[in-house]
């Protein structure tokens, strides 16, 4: 089992930016695959971001291409969201997830590990 932590969260206005940290402890060597999702109030967890920890493949949502960066630190066991030109819809939760493939990396059913949150909101 892989635990995750999540930081970095917080209170920002539209335009903005934040980079959310994720650090992985315990069983990193078996995900090899870590992902980012978000949940707003009465929305579906959705897909955001995801990387391999060797940095080769790289995946992103439609709705933050071009705003969001993941990167990965190996030496560090931590995952990077950098977020930047912040919409008031992206205000949600964010999740760091873990796995051991990449196959159906958007599918948050797949990620076993997963981190407790943190909250982001964006103000108009």
């Amino acid at each position: 089992q892989v635990q995750l932590v999540e930081s970095g969260g917080g209170l920002v206005q539209a335009g903005g930016s934040l980079r959310l940290s994720c650090a992985a402890s315990g069983r990193t060597f078996s995900s090899t695959f870590m992902g980012w999702f978000r949940q707003a109030p009465g929305r579906e967890r959705e897909f955001v971001a995801a990387i391999s920890w060797s940095g080769i493949l790289i995946y992103y949502a439609d709705s933050v291409k071009g705003r969001f960066t993941i990167s990965s630190d190996n030496a560090k066991s931590t995952v990077y969201l950098q977020m930047n030109g912040l919409k008031p819809e992206d205000t949600a939760v964010y999740y760091c997830a873990a796995k051991t493939y990449s196959g159906s990396y958007y599918l948050k059913d797949t990620y076993p590990d997963w981190g407790q949150g943190t909250q982001v909101t964006v103000s108009s």
